[in-house]
């Protein structure tokens, strides 16, 4: 068995002497490491790399998913076909432990791998995998692909993270102050703990929870019969959990639960923290929702070159090094899609996972307008996408499509497939302007736009998640206007349309073109104004003071 030396390989600061453990379906860590779908990953990457770097007492807990999410292809007519390819990784060390978890009442082998803090300059993260000989086809299957489409399979997946992770930990001697869920996945662990401390006030001092969105897709809950059958609850009869969560009806809430089961949670931005207690403050016995506003590491996404170009105000260098970035960026453009961009025209990217809430096809909603924005000889604009639907998301696949079937014969327009962290770092270094067009109040934080402006790439976003807590328009970014909340959906996406389409032509296009000494002063505020207060550094440092190091007596 390995040892606490082997396992961290340096002293935590005094500081963060506190023991947390990360439970995290997904980590995006390195473009090596294929564990994760998108942004949650994204900000736990981030998590880990900065609590490595602030040498905090913190272990992350997370699956080793067989197939990954999924790889993008393309079909024989280029449009978006998911690919599942298996995955190995030499760079993972067994632990040599091995824990047996009730799945279905039968026993589930699940064996855990150690990704170590040198390997990629993170906290140590324990890697779980059920695709071992000792499981039949079934069990061995759980682990198999990220947000399996099966219901009872992403059930099974929640309690090898949550029992499974709880179960290694026990198995390796480490004993956490303090469990963190980041989201609801893990919410088994707490069933495990209450069988451990056989209370619910014990559980309440030992777990916290951050809540990452209110899309009903985020929320995840499944009927208490089949939980119940499935060992969800462990021992627990199912109406001493409905009794002691205050339950009524016949759905069980991921996140709910994790409410109930916390001391404190968190939600991922300021707008966030207040659309999380308006959606839960009605249910009896939940805990304090606080926020703390997501972040990314900069010293992961920064391209050294730009940084130090802006960071020393030289114009010139500035310039020199984006369309540097900018021609890295276009070779792929050129690779995937056969299309010969120009390093010195105003090139837009909207990047960032495709479904419904984001509106990757919102820029050509207004057909003509969009046309004679992008077909502009005197001021021209080129235009890229990429993105991962949810592999079983027909309709984002079908919003995918649709995109590239609108602009295949459009040469300064590209969508380009294998969206992950090396295609999103290549985008924010390579974009002139990052949109970013949510409904308002569904983007619970996004970060994407938080290292495309350490890269010289200034935000064009609606007013949502982290945006406002930054945003000084027209001096660090250009927003777009929302509509009235009680307007009916169809008319606000046709005002916000008609915003982001104005300011695109009266504003960024034309400050591009010509004032160019005011859009750098944009691209370097914006820079400036990003760190620290968006940087994963703060971010880390406020869960210790906030979370992790608040009273442990969970407030009735």
């Amino acid at each position: 068995m390995l040892s606490r030396e082997e396992i961290f390989g340096y002293e935590a600061d005094p500081k963060y002497n506190t023991m947390v453990a990360y439970f995290s379906m997904e980590f995006a860590i390195d473009q090596a490491l294929k564990t994760y779908s998108g942004g949650l990953g994204f900000l736990a990457g981030s998590h880990m790399r900065s609590a490595y770097q602030l040498k905090q007492n913190m272990i992350g807990i997370s699956m080793l998913w067989t197939y990954g999410y999924y790889d993008q292809a393309r079909d024989s007519a280029g449009f978006l076909k998911p690919a599942f390819i298996e995955k190995h990784y030499s760079f993972l060390v067994d632990t040599g432990i091995t824990v047996i978890v009730q799945v279905h009442r039968s026993p589930v082998h699940v064996k855990a791998y150690l990704l170590k803090p040198e390997t990629f300059g993170t906290a140590p993260v324990l890697f779980l995998t059920t695709d071992i000989p000792e499981n039949d086809y079934l069990s061995d299957t759980i682990t198999a692909r990220l947000y399996d489409s099966n219901e009872a399979t992403r059930i099974a997946q929640s309690m090898i993270l949550g029992i499974g992770g709880a179960m290694v930990l026990d198995a390796l001697n480490i004993e956490p102050d303090v469990y963190h869920m980041n989201e609801g996945h893990a919410v088994p662990l707490n069933f495990y703990l209450y069988q451990k401390y056989n209370s619910l006030q014990e559980v309440k001092k030992r777990v916290v929870f951050t809540t990452h969105t209110p899309e009903v897709a985020g929320n995840e809950e499944h009927r208490f019969g089949l939980l119940d059958e499935m060992s969800f609850f462990g021992q627990i009869p199912v109406p001493q959990v409905r009794e002691m969560l205050q339950m009524n009806g016949d759905g069980f809430n991921y996140t709910l639960a994790a409410l109930k089961f916390s001391r404190k949670a968190n939600g991922v931005s300021k707008i966030h923290g207040e659309v999380a207690r308006k959606m839960w403050q009605s249910n009896p016995g939940i805990c304090d929702i606080i926020s703390i506003t997501n972040a990314q590491d900069k010293a992961y996404w920064k391209d050294e070159v730009l940084d130090e170009a802006i960071t020393n105000g030289d114009d010139d260098a500035i310039v020199s090094r984006k369309k540097e970035l900018k021609h890295n960026l276009f070779k792929i453009v050129a690779d995937q899609c056969g299309k010969l961009f120009k390093e010195d025209v105003l090139t837009i990217v909207w990047a960032r996972r495709i479904t419904g809430y984001k509106r990757a096809d919102f820029l050509m909603a207004n057909w003509d307008r969009f046309v004679s924005l992008i077909s502009n000889t005197q001021r021209p604009v080129q235009m890229i996408w990429a993105g991962k639907p949810y592999p079983e998301d027909k309709g984002s696949i079908d919003q995918f499509n649709y995109i590239m079937g609108k602009v295949k014969n459009m040469p300064n327009c590209a969508v380009l497939i294998g969206y992950e962290l090396e295609l999103s770092g290549v985008l924010k270094r390579g974009s002139d302007v990052w949109l970013n067009n949510p409904r308002m109040y569904r983007e619970a934080s996004g970060t994407s736009g938080m290292t495309a402006a350490m890269n010289g790439s200034i935000n064009l976003s609606m007013p949502d998640g982290w945006v406002p807590e930054f945003a000084v328009d027209n001096q660090n970014c250009f927003l777009i206007q929302p509509a009235a909340d009680d307007l009916p959906e169809g008319e606000k996406d046709r005002q916000e349309n008609d915003s982001l389409l104005s300011v695109l032509e009266n504003t960024v296009v034309p400050l591009y073109y010509d004032n160019h000494q005011q859009w750098l002063s944009i691209l370097k505020k914006a820079a400036h104004d990003v760190v620290p207060a968006f940087e994963a550094g703060r971010q880390a440092r406020e869960y210790y003071d906030l979370m992790y190091n608040a009273s442990r007596v969970p407030s009735e």
